[in-house]
């Protein structure tokens, strides 16, 4: 099978292509690296199979080639990071809707399959224990910029599905829960390299707000296994998955364990809010999956513990703090 990541220098997408190309299959990649890293791809980049193309998906002829060219488009590009939808909410619209309106432009076209990442960030303020795929959607106003990516994604999902209700085209939409693991970087606001960064630095590890905001961690490997076997069941096409851990944990427990388990000696700090996104910052309290769907179908569960996970995010970054 041929297959076509957009974003796929990215974090997740990098895995995602380490896996497919494990599989035997054949791989193209089209990223700008504005977030992504072309070295995330260096343990695969002599593959045969692995072709990698520096480019926008705004070049609508070259991802248009690339889409024909392939049986599935598993469309990972976007704006990431609750930093970057803070300071940059024109990029952030642009980007999401934008790039996904063409994939599914190109794709509907030939028929061709197409599993859009999502985010958790599509429930808002969502205040159910346990989020499930068909509860509705709660942002905050407008004139909160921090709302600005959720309401992209879901756009970008009433686009897929509203392609494959009206135009036939087969689409998967995966909703990921704070997916984590090796080569994620801190840059742009994601918290578990960002707290093993300072660990290893030797503090202070910072909690943004007061430390009582629930999410569930899950390991990249296990969400690319899932996004994999979700492409070959067909009674995935139409439909939403969340796919994340249920094992919710507190972001302050989440530093108290990384301090544990990385350095003793950093101490953790608290800075608000304000200071770390601006004035009038919002966040979500509670985060946690439903994942009886995709359990049903798949028979999915997770296969790292936090603390197993967290491990593999120190190893990898002390690693690269000591290459050449």
């Amino acid at each position: 099978m041929k297959n076509l990541i957009t974003g796929g220098a990215g974090f997740i997408g990098s895995h995602l292509a380490e896996a497919l190309l494990a599989r035997g299959e054949e791989v193209y990649v089209i990223d700008d690296l504005s977030t992504g890293c072309i070295a995330n791809l260096d343990a695969v980049r002599n593959n045969p199979r692995l072709h990698v193309i520096v480019d926008s998906i705004t070049n609508e002829a070259l991802l248009a080639e690339c889409v024909d060219r392939c049986d599935v488009t598993y469309h990972l590009a976007a704006a990431v990071g609750v930093k970057l939808i803070v300071q940059s909410p024109v990029r952030t619209i642009e980007t999401n809707i934008y790039g996904t309106e063409l994939v599914l432009k190109h794709a509907s076209k030939k028929g061709k399959k197409v599993v859009l990442a999502s985010t958790s960030e599509v429930y808002g303020k969502g205040s159910r224990e346990r989020l499930r795929e068909d509860d509705d959607l709660l942002f905050g106003s407008t004139t909160k910029a921090r709302w600005s990516y959720g309401c992209s994604k879901a756009i970008d999902e009433f686009l897929c599905l509203s392609y494959w209700r009206e135009k036939g085209l087969p689409v998967v939409v995966v909703r990921l829960f704070n997916t984590i693991g090796p080569r994620q970087v801190g840059h742009y606001g994601m918290v578990v390299p960002r707290f093993v960064s300072q660990a290893l630095a030797g503090g202070p590890i910072t909690i943004y707000g007061d430390g009582r905001q629930v999410r569930c961690f899950t390991y990249v490997g296990d969400v690319v296994r899932a996004m994999i076997q979700l492409t070959r069941e067909k009674k995935a096409v139409g439909e939403v998955f969340n796919i994340g851990s249920e094992e919710p944990t507190t972001i302050r427990q989440l530093a108290q364990r990384v301090q544990a388990s990385v350095n003793p000696k950093a101490r953790i700090a608290y800075v608000p809010y304000n200071k770390a996104y601006g004035p009038g910052f919002e966040d979500i309290r509670a985060r946690v999956p439903d994942v009886s769907k995709l359990r049903k179908l798949i028979g999915f569960r997770p296969s790292l513990s936090l603390d197993e996970i967290l491990g593999k995010v120190a190893d990898h970054l002390k690693a690269q703090a000591n290459s050449p």
